[in-house]
């Protein structure tokens, strides 16, 4: 089986639910292993939009990347989520971080590792609550290596 890292992100309606659901919906997907806090963060990439609440999941899976992707999109739509603008509000947003130790990078709709997890607080602070010691398989560094070159300002509070 195959341990895969996701991010959760909730900044529309009621947050704390749609994370929820959304936890709930990965259980029909994939076996849940751990699920971090709940973090509250500063929209990130757009300004005056409403506060993110973010959370990481491991889950382990048999299923094909794009298996899972496909399946997470649908969990996203069946929660309301809307692929209006780029970094615009939603009632859920779950990005695949990591899939096992595999990069993708020949696939339009799926890159992983994430490319961008290593610049964002949002995310280094669940993911490091749940595997501080996890090496990025790109970039050969810890998550907590990671966390403390961060030069993201944005305000993360852990609820």
């Amino acid at each position: 089986m195959i341990k895969v890292f996701l991010l959760l992100g909730s900044n529309l309606g009621d947050r704390q639910l749609f994370l929820k659901q959304a936890i709930n919906g990965i259980k029909n997907i994939a076996d849940v292993v751990k699920v971090s806090s709940i973090y509250e963060t500063e929209a990130w990439g757009k300004e005056g939009e409403p506060d993110y609440l973010n959370q990481v999941v491991i889950v382990k899976t048999d299923m094909l990347p794009r298996a899972m992707l496909k399946k997470i999109l649908d969990l996203e739509l069946s929660l309301g989520r809307q692929r209006n603008e780029k970094w615009g509000s939603r009632t859920i947003d779950i990005d695949i971080l990591f899939y096992g130790e595999m990069e993708i990078n020949d696939d339009p709709d799926l890159t992983v590792p994430h490319p961008r997890l290593h610049e964002r607080r949002f995310t280094l602070e669940p993911l490091a609550e749940l595997a501080p010691d996890f090496v990025h398989p790109l970039l050969k560094k810890t998550i907590l290596q990671l966390k403390s070159e961060l030069t993201d300002s944005l305000i993360v509070k852990k609820l």
